[in-house]
C-alpha cells in the first residue's frame, strides 16, 4: 500500500508540473515570450522537480519576500521602459507574461502546501488566457487541449489526495492507540486507480464539449476577433496610407506574413479569372511618391435595417461576387475588396469611403476583423470601351496631373509606343503601353532606381523594378497622352488553399496596378503592366508533401479563426444557412429519386397491363419477375452469410476468451480473500472444500464470498454490479476484522 501511495504522489506531482509546463508552452507559441525565457523556464521546472521535498526548496517566507521585491521592479520597467518592454500594448502584455512566469517560478521552487498547488494551477490558467489574447494558431489549439486535459487530471488528483488525507487523519485519531497501529494506518491509504484518472479526465472533457458545442455555435462572439499572431510585430502595411513612397511595396513583398484570408462564396462572373484585392487608389504624383488630393474627404455610411452598409447599386448585368475577408491585425484602417463594392456587412459601427472608392473603418491595430463584401464585377465589353471617346469633366482633371517638372522623354516614349501600335482609342493606347512594359522590362524586388526622378531612371537606365514602378510608369505615360489614370495599391489573389476553401494572402502578394477611367461608361478599368514574373507569387510547393501539410495546417487555422475567433452573427447565419442548404439538398435528392422511381413503376405497370402491346407486357412481366427473384436470392444469400459467420470458430474462440476472463475475475476475488485470511493465520487445508473451510471459520463474510464463488464458478452465473460491490465490501470488512484481532 505504501508503494501505491508513493506512485500516486509521483503521479500527482507529475501532472501538476505538466499543468505549469502547458502554461509556459502556450505563451511561447503565442509569442508572449522568446526562446531564451522559454528555455530558462524549462530548466527551472527541471530544477524544481529534482529538489521537490528536499532541503533545497525555498521557504514560503523567502518566496513572499522575493515577490514583494520584484513586482515593483516589473512595474517600474513597464512604466519607464528601462529594458524596452512596454513600448506598445503587446509588449506590455509581454511584460505581464514575464511577471506571471516569475510568480509561477517562485511557487515551483518553494515548499508547497495545497494552497500553493492551487496557485500554480491558477497561474497556468492565466498564462493560457493571456496566450489566447496574443495568438490564435494551430499550435495554440494543441496546447490548449493539452492544458485542459492535464488541468482536469490534476484537479481530480488533488481532490483525491486531499480527501484521502482527511479521511486517514480521522481514522488515525479514532482507531490508533499505539505506535504500531499508527504506522499501519498511515501506510494504508485509500486505493487510487491511477490508470483511470486520465480516462476520467478525457470523459469529462468529451461530455463538457458535447454540452458546450451547441451553446458555443448558438451564441456568436461580440467585439473584436481577437488579436494578432505575433506579439512583437503586428502586420505593418506601410503602403496603405494617404501617401506612398516609391519602393515601399518592394520592401513589403519581402515578407511571408499572412495579411488576410478570403473566401469566395458566390461568383456570378465567370470571366473574373484573376482576383485583385483593392486597398487604396492615389491620384497625385510628385516624382518620388503618390498621395491623395482629397485625403480628408471620406463619406460615412451607417447600417441599414438588414445590417448592411449599402454603398452603391448594381449594374444591369448584376454579376455579383461575394467575398468574406478574415483580416489580420493591420496598422491601417483600410478594408480590402474587389472593385466596385455594392454592400458591406461587418461588425463596424461606421464605414467610410473616400473619393477614390477606398473603404475604411475604425478598428484596433491589434484586432482581427472579419467582414463580407458584395462587389459588382460586371465590366463593359471591349467594343464598348473602344467606342468611349467622351470628353472628361472638370472633376476628372485631377487624374491628368503631372509633376511640375519631369523628364520629357517619358512623353516621347509614350507617343512612340502608341504610334508604333497604331493605337487610336483610349483603350488601345492603354493596352499598347501595358504590353510594352510587360515585355520590354525585367522584374526585380531590388530597389535600383534612384535620383530626383526615379521613374525616369527606371524607364531609361535600370529597366527593371517591381510592380510600383510599372504602375507608376504606365499611369504617367497615359497622363502625358491626356488619358485619366490612377495607381491602385492592394494585393494579388494569393495562394488558394483547397482544404480550407480560401485564398491565403501574404505580404509578398502586395501589388500595384493601374485603373483607367472611361467617362461614357463611368467605369474604372484595371490594367496591370507588371511582367508575368511579378503577377503571381505562389510558392509552387502546394503539390509537394510539405506543401500539403502546410495547407492542412492553414486550413486548421482558418477553421479556428472562422468559427472560434471571428464567429459573429454573420458567420452564425452563414453556418446555419449551410446546414439548412445541406438538408434541403438531401431532401431534394431524395424527392427526385422517389419521383423517378414512381415514374418508372408507373411506366412498368402500363406495360404489364398491355397498354403498349402484348410483347411489351410479356417483357415487363419478365423484368419484374427477374427483380423479385434477384431480391429473394439476395435475402437468402445474406441469411446464408449470416449463418456462416455465426458458426465461424471466431465466435467460439471469443466466447472461450470471455469465459476465461470471467473465470480469472472469479479466481481473483476468491484468491484475495484467501490472501487476507492467510495473512491472519487462516489457511485452507488440502482436504477441505471451499465451503467446508468457510463454515469452519464461522465468519459470515467468508461464507458469503465462497457461496458467490461456487455459484459463479460452477453454476456459470455472472456477477451483477451490486454483487461485485458487496464482495468488495466483505473483503474490506475481513481486512478490518483481521487488524482488530491482531
Amino acid at each position: 500500500m505504501k508503494k501505491k501511495f508513493q506512485n500516486f504522489e509521483h503521479y500527482f506531482k507529475a501532472i501538476s508540473y505538466l499543468v505549469a509546463f502547458c502554461g509556459v508552452l502556450s505563451l511561447f507559441f503565442s509569442g508572449g515570450i522568446g526562446i531564451f525565457i522559454f528555455s530558462l523556464f524549462i530548466g527551472l521546472i527541471i530544477l524544481a522537480w529534482n529538489i521537490e521535498g528536499s532541503k533545497w526548496q525555498i521557504s514560503e517566507k523567502t518566496g513572499v519576500i522575493a515577490i514583494i521585491v520584484v513586482i515593483p521592479l516589473f512595474y517600474l520597467d513597464w512604466k519607464y521602459k528601462i529594458t524596452g518592454f512596454g513600448s506598445n500594448e503587446l509588449l506590455a502584455a509581454g511584460g505581464l507574461a514575464r511577471l506571471i512566469l516569475f510568480l509561477c517560478a517562485i511557487k515551483l521552487l518553494q515548499k508547497k502546501s495545497d494552497r500553493d498547488w492551487i496557485f500554480i494551477y491558477v497561474i497556468a490558467f492565466f498564462e493560457v488566457l493571456l496566450a489566447a489574447g496574443l495568438s490564435i494558431s494551430p499550435s495554440y489549439i494543441a496546447t490548449l487541449f493539452l492544458f485542459l486535459l492535464s488541468a482536469t487530471c490534476a484537479i481530480i488528483a488533488f481532490e483525491i489526495r486531499k480527501t484521502s488525507r482527511d479521511v486517514l487523519a480521522k481514522q488515525i485519531i479514532s482507531k490508533s492507540k499505539d505506535k504500531k497501529s499508527k504506522k499501519k494506518q498511515i501506510t494504508k491509504r485509500v486505493k487510487t486507480p491511477l490508470s483511470r484518472l486520465p480516462l476520467t479526465a478525457i470523459t469529462l472533457l468529451i461530455l463538457i464539449t458535447l454540452f458546450a458545442l451547441p451553446l458555443f455555435f448558438a451564441l456568436p462572439r461580440v467585439g473584436g476577433a481577437g488579436v494578432g499572431s505575433d506579439l512583437s510585430n503586428s502586420t505593418k502595411i506601410t503602403g496603405f496610407s494617404d501617401s506612398v513612397n516609391l519602393g515601399e511595396i518592394g520592401r513589403l513583398q519581402q515578407s511571408d506574413k499572412t495579411v488576410m484570408r478570403v473566401r469566395i462564396d458566390r461568383n456570378e462572373n465567370s470571366n473574373l479569372k484573376r482576383l485583385l484585392w483593392r486597398g487604396i487608389a492615389l491620384d497625385f504624383f510628385n516624382n518620388k511618391s503618390w498621395s491623395k488630393t482629397r485625403s480628408k474627404y471620406k463619406e460615412p455610411y451607417v447600417k441599414t435595417e438588414r445590417d448592411f452598409f449599402l454603398l452603391n447599386y448594381p449594374s444591369q448585368e448584376k454579376k455579383m461576387t461575394v467575398q468574406t475577408f478574415y483580416l489580420e491585425p493591420l496598422n491601417s484602417d483600410v478594408l480590402f475588396s474587389l472593385s466596385k463594392p455594392i454592400a458591406v456587412k461587418g461588425g463596424f459601427q461606421v464605414l467610410k469611403k473616400d473619393a477614390e472608392g477606398a473603404l475604411s473603418a475604425n478598428k484596433s491595430a491589434f484586432e482581427r476583423v472579419s467582414y463580407t463584401v458584395y462587389s459588382d464585377t460586371a465590366l463593359p465589353t471591349v467594343d464598348r470601351l473602344k467606342r468611349d471617346n467622351q470628353l472628361y469633366k472638370e472633376k476628372d482633371i485631377r487624374y491628368l496631373q503631372l509633376p511640375a517638372k519631369y523628364d520629357e522623354r517619358i512623353l516621347n516614349l509614350a507617343r512612340e509606343i502608341i504610334t508604333r501600335n497604331n493605337a487610336i482609342t483610349r483603350y488601345d493606347q492603354a493596352k499598347a503601353i501595358e504590353k510594352y512594359l510587360q515585355n520590354e522590362f525585367g522584374y526585380t524586388l531590388e530597389l535600383k532606381a534612384s535620383g530626383n526622378e526615379p521613374l525616369a531612371d527606371f524607364l531609361f537606365n535600370v529597366k527593371e523594378g517591381h510592380c510600383e514602378y510599372f504602375a507608376t510608369a504606365m499611369t504617367i505615360m497615359l497622363r502625358t497622352q491626356g488619358i485619366a489614370a490612377r495607381v491602385v495599391n492592394g494585393f494579388q489573389q494569393g495562394e488558394y488553399n483547397e482544404t480550407a476553401g480560401v485564398y491565403v494572402v501574404k505580404q509578398k502578394d502586395a501589388h500595384s496596378w493601374v485603373e483607367v477611367y472611361f467617362p461614357k461608361e463611368n467605369v474604372w478599368i484595371p490594367f496591370d503592366p507588371t511582367p508575368a514574373a511579378g503577377q503571381f507569387s505562389s510558392s509552387g510547393t502546394a503539390n509537394t508533401f510539405v506543401g500539403r501539410i502546410t495547407n492542412y495546417l492553414e486550413a486548421l487555422e482558418t477553421f479556428w479563426i472562422q468559427y472560434f475567433v471571428a464567429y459573429d452573427n454573420q458567420e452564425q447565419q452563414s453556418l446555419f444557412q449551410s446546414v439548412k442548404s445541406g438538408f434541403a439538398d438531401y431532401k431534394d435528392t431524395a424527392s427526385i429519386w422517389l419521383t423517378s422511381l414512381q415514374e418508372e413503376l408507373r411506366h412498368w405497370w402500363e406495360e404489364v397491363r398491355g397498354d403498349k402491346g402484348f410483347l411489351s407486357s410479356i417483357r415487363a412481366t419478365a423484368i419484374g419477375a427477374g427483380y423479385v427473384i434477384a431480391f429473394i436470392l439476395g435475402i437468402l444469400l445474406l441469411i446464408w452469410l449470416a449463418r456462416k459467420i455465426y458458426y465461424l470458430s471466431f465466435w467460439s474462440r471469443f466466447g472461450n476468451w470471455a469465459k476465461q476472463k470471467n473465470e480469472a475475475t472469479i479466481v481473483e476475488f476468491y484468491e484475495q480473500m484467501q490472501k487476507v485470511l492467510a495473512s491472519k493465520g487462516f489457511k485452507r487445508q488440502p482436504h477441505q472444500t471451499p465451503l467446508e473451510f468457510a463454515f469452519a471459520l464461522n465468519m459470515p463474510e467468508v461464507v458469503k464470498i465462497t457461496e458467490k464463488y461456487n455459484r459463479v464458478r460452477f453454476g456459470e452465473k455472472d456477477l451483477s454490479k451490486d454483487e461485485s460491490k458487496d464482495i468488495e465490501d466483505w473483503l474490506n470488512n475481513l481486512r478490518e476484522i483481521g487488524e482488530f484481532r491482531n
